[in-house]
């Protein structure tokens, strides 16, 4: 059995109670060195054969997960985040289908989580957003034209972005062009969100590209847009006195 596990926006302490289970009784890791906390591997059990992802191929990836399968060994396919969002894992699953290999995924906290706890901010609060629009800026590869960064803006929802923050300066000309952002528009860039290093440059879509380069982040985090990230918005009503629900009768005034 292969086991593509989510391990968590960065702090080694957030991966899943199943994830570092599956990790303690792995005989074979593959994990994305590149991305993923390396404290994590301290799970492994003495003797775990480990393999960085960040030097292999497709191919090579997927011979090392097939051959511990066909060995009875038990694998774990350590991933960044939740490997849901931006894992490429979809190609990998299909390799071990054909394959005949069986394998399950473990969701993990994905970075956007770890970026909203860090800034203290919720994406969807009444009367500003009640959407998450998570996107990442073209870059070598592609995005559908509809969903180019300009698109997107439109909608003025909350968004978040990866893979962006190293073109941040072209990545705000975009996010402008939509109309519904405005150059006072709250923006802020988190890197590393949750690892020891973390850090948060604040500003606005005027200025955001010049703070995060002289912070000299290029990489490693996420570009989070909208109005979320400043101080008006309304209660909820699920807590308000006045609002009746399945379980609370409304306060008479």
């Amino acid at each position: 059995m292969v086991h593509f596990v989510g391990a968590g926006p960065g702090a080694p302490d957030l991966i899943t109670v199943r994830g570092a289970r599956l990790l303690g009784e792995a005989d074979v890791v593959v994990w994305a060195g590149s991305l993923v906390n390396g404290e994590l591997l301290g799970l492994c059990k003495e003797g775990c054969e480990i393999h960085d992802s960040s030097r292999l191929t497709l191919e090579e990836t997927t011979a090392i997960l097939s051959e511990a399968d066909r060995s009875g060994k038990v694998c774990v396919r350590l991933h960044t985040g939740d490997p849901c969002l931006f894992g490429a894992i979809r190609e990998q699953m299909e390799e071990l289908d054909r394959l005949g290999v069986e394998y399950d995924v473990v969701p993990g906290v994905s970075s956007f989580c770890g970026a909203a706890s860090a800034i203290k901010r919720e994406y969807t609060v009444p009367g500003v957003s009640q959407t998450v629009i998570i996107s990442r800026m073209e870059g070598k590869t592609p995005v559908p034209r509809r969903e180019g960064i300009a698109e997107l803006s439109r909608h003025g929802a909350s968004m978040v972005l990866f893979l962006s923050s190293g073109m941040i300066r072209e990545l705000c000309v975009e996010l402008l062009k939509g109309g519904a952002y405005k150059a006072d528009t709250p923006c802020c860039v988190v890197y590393k969100a949750t690892w020891a290093d973390e850090r948060i440059v604040e500003g606005t879509l005027s200025d955001i590209a010049d703070r995060a380069e002289a912070a000299g982040i290029k990489k490693t985090a996420l570009v989070l847009v909208g109005d979320f990230l400043g101080g008006s918005y309304g209660k909820s009503l699920l807590y308000d006195k006045s609002f009746s629900t399945e379980f609370r009768k409304a306060v008479e005034k």
